[in-house]
This record gives C-alpha cells, structure tokens and sequence, in this order.
C-alpha cells in the first residue's frame, strides 16, 4: 500500500476543509451538543461519527461525509460549516470513513452505508425520524453523497448483526462539486482511475484483494475487472426513478472535478424523472470564498424535501 508522511496527511485533511473557504471564520452555531460514537468496526479499528444536535431540533437528520481525496479525519469535523442545518433544527451525523490511502473507495462507500443503517437503527435513541434523513457533503463528500442517494438498499435480510438488516437509504442528497462519473471524466470515454486530472489521487483507485494461497492483499490488474470496479463507483451508473431528490452545487471553473460531471449525473436523473437541480457557480473553481454561506440553500433543499409529512 502506497505511505504517506505526517506532512502529506496535513495536506489531505487541508483538502476536506479547504474547499469550505471561509467557514472557519463564520461563528459557531448558537448551542449544539457533540458526542462521538462507534458506528462499525473492521480490521480491528472503530468506525466512528459526531452527533451534533441542536438545541432545538426538528426530528430530520443530515449525514455529513467529511471526506476530501477521499481522505477522511475526525480533526476536519467543523460544526460551525454546518451552522445553517443546526440553526434549522437538524442533527447532523459529521461521518468519518475508512481513509485513504489505507482504504479505497469502494470501502469509504461500504462505511457510508453502514453509518446510515446505524443511524436508522438508532433513529429513537438520536430523537429522529428514520424516514427522514438526507446527506451532505463536498468533493469526494459529494461522491459519497451520491453514491448513497443512488445506490442505497434496504439492508441484507440475511445478516446477522440487525443494522446490516436495515435499510441505508436517503431521502435528499444536497452536495458540492461531486465526481459522478469516472469513466467519462470531463469528457466522453475519459477514465479517471487514479489517472489523468486526478493522477495526484492514486491511492483510493488501489484496487486490491485477497489472493486464497498467501492470504495477502494484492492488486487487481486485469484492466476488465478495475473499469467494473470504476463503474460501480460511479454514481450515473446508478441512477434509478427512485432515488432521493439531488441538488449540486458547482463552479463552472472547477479544473479537478469538471462540471461536465454534474452535468452528466442532472441529464441522468432529467431521463429517470427523479427531483434535481444544479446550481451554477459563475467562474467559481473547486471551492469558493465564503462557501458555507450556501449551505443555506443546501438547507432550503433539506427544508423542503426532508419536511415532516403530516
């Protein structure tokens, strides 16, 4: 598996939160609880997440894919970048996954679906209504964020631990320049496995199993295989008429994550008839100055799509 240095993890944790712009001068929200809780365990770690509940709540949740390159730390949880949701009565699930470069996307994907059975399985315990949950995120977030918007299922019936027997679906997906399709990456037939625009992002593209005769990890090669992986991990490979009402919000400047790949996931859910709307940044690259003044309209979205039915 490829290493990083102290100084190269710094990087990546500035990723999750350099896109947030500004937020970190806007204040903290008003009065909010936290608690870190475990939400799964593999290769013998914790899986973790931050409930972060308001004061006064309004029964609806907002998961948080706190994930950029794909790297995940507990140290890029900021509440005060979630401080619209807070205000509105939302508890937030701030969701830390399997990073990279240990894991690889498929497995961050894996622990996103987990994190949301989890949280369904707990809706009493967190004062929330299990129909009625959305998810949130930027860049890689974003991805995620997809993937559970397009890709949710109603859990295994077989298992035997009962959150893997609970569904991990979303009921509104609100994200931020988010990679949609990686093998038409910016344009047709342009594949993005670890390569090309995102060439600096290889390790979540390792692709990697176990071979029965050493036991050990190695890579998958056969260049069939690693495309169905990539298809899999493409959110417009899963798009269905019943997915979960989808807003993104993208910079039409954006050089890593091309807002072609907006645009292609918008045509796909247009064809299946599911709720969506882009939001077009003007000149706007991958991030912006006061970014988290638009989590307000990432609210007005949950508002609307997550309000309680009577």
């Amino acid at each position: 598996m490829q290493t990083h240095s102290t100084g190269t993890c710094r990087l990546l944790v500035a990723a999750i939160v350099g896109w947030i712009g500004c937020a970190a001068l806007a204040a903290e929200p008003e009065t909010f609880a936290r608690k870190e809780v475990i939400y799964g365990r593999k290769d013998g770690m914790a899986l973790t997440l931050d409930v972060i509940t308001p004061k006064k709540t309004n029964g609806a949740a907002v998961v948080w894919a706190v994930s950029g390159g794909w790297y995940s730390s507990h140290d890029a949880i900021r509440p005060q970048f979630v401080a619209a949701l807070l205000d509105r009565g939302y508890t937030v699930f701030a969701v830390v996954h399997g990073s990279q470069p240990r894991f690889t996307i498929p497995d961050a994907v894996a622990d996103m679906k987990r994190a949301v059975r989890f949280i369904r399985y707990h809706a009493k315990d967190y004062g929330i209504d299990p129909n009625r949950i959305g998810v949130t995120g930027g860049s890689a977030g974003g991805h995620l964020s997809l993937m559970l918007g397009t890709s949710g299922d109603d859990g295994n019936p077989q298992a035997k631990d009962p959150i893997d027997r609970t569904s991990c679906r979303v009921q509104a997906v609100a994200c931020f320049f988010p990679p949609t399709d990686f093998l038409n990456y910016g344009a047709e037939g342009n594949v993005a496995l670890g390569t090309g625009v995102l060439n600096g992002f290889k390790a979540p593209f390792d692709f990697r199993e176990i071979d029965p005769k050493t036991r050990s990890y190695v890579p998958i090669t056969d260049p069939k295989r690693v495309m169905e992986i990539g298809r899999s991990i493409s959110p417009v490979t899963h798009v269905t008429k019943d997915d979960a009402p989808t807003l993104i919000i993208h910079g039409d400047a954006d050089k890593l994550v091309p807002i072609q790949q907006a645009e292609r996931i918008m045509a796909k859910f247009k064809e299946a008839g599911v709720p969506a709307e882009l939001v077009v940044k003007p000149k706007a690259a991958h991030g912006w100055p006061k970014l988290d003044a638009d989590m307000s309209t990432i609210a007005d979205w949950f508002d609307k799509h997550l309000a309680k039915r009577s």
